[in-house]
């Protein structure tokens, strides 16, 4: 009979038993120190089917983001992606790191979208943590407060604002207890 080696986890998983491992998501209070810059992946290009799902679930009937002759007639080559799906697009991308096991958001502040955003460019994301603290009312979370920017293809900055939520102060326990 063949001994079976020890297996080696790899950054970003941990181990749940023998041969098995788990992906990690997201990170706990101590994780998160201000200064830390967090480049996210896999970055994400938005498609027209996107674009015209969130225009009717939104109910948002503005020419430019709909008619191309409009847009053409005011100076814009193409329809503009809505401003939200741009926002949640980024800030999508920056969970599965920075608030993975979050129990809730608490502000999202100073929101700016600072370059247009057009079907088929493709968005990365980046978090600066600003600050990070343990909460006052709830002794087993931490409040994180990030920086949050979006970037297109040609690594204009197209959206940015500040972001604070809840962490688990122990992220261990929390994974413990709901496997993750």
């Amino acid at each position: 009979m063949q001994m079976q080696q020890p297996l080696s986890v790899p950054a970003g998983f941990r181990p749940v038993e023998d041969g098995r491992i788990r992906e990690v998501v997201g990170l706990g209070l101590n994780d998160l120190v201000p200064g830390l810059v967090i480049e996210h992946r896999p970055a994400r290009t938005v498609t027209e089917t996107e674009h015209v799902q969130v225009l009717a679930l939104m109910g948002n009937e503005a020419p430019v983001h709909s008619d191309t002759e409009y847009c053409r007639l005011t100076g814009h080559p193409q329809v503009l992606v809505c401003g939200m799906l741009t926002l949640n697009i980024v800030l999508g991308m920056t969970v599965r790191s920075t608030s993975g096991m979050t129990t809730g958001n608490i502000a999202l502040d100073a929101v700016s979208w600072t370059a247009p955003v057009h079907v088929g460019d493709t968005l990365s994301a980046r978090s600066t943590v600003l600050s990070a603290r343990r909460s006052g009312s709830r002794p087993d979370q931490g409040i994180v407060t990030c920086q949050v920017d979006g970037f297109n293809h040609r690594s204009e900055l197209v959206v940015t604002g500040t972001r604070t939520f809840f962490v688990p102060a122990d992220p261990d326990v929390v994974r413990d207890a709901t496997g993750y």
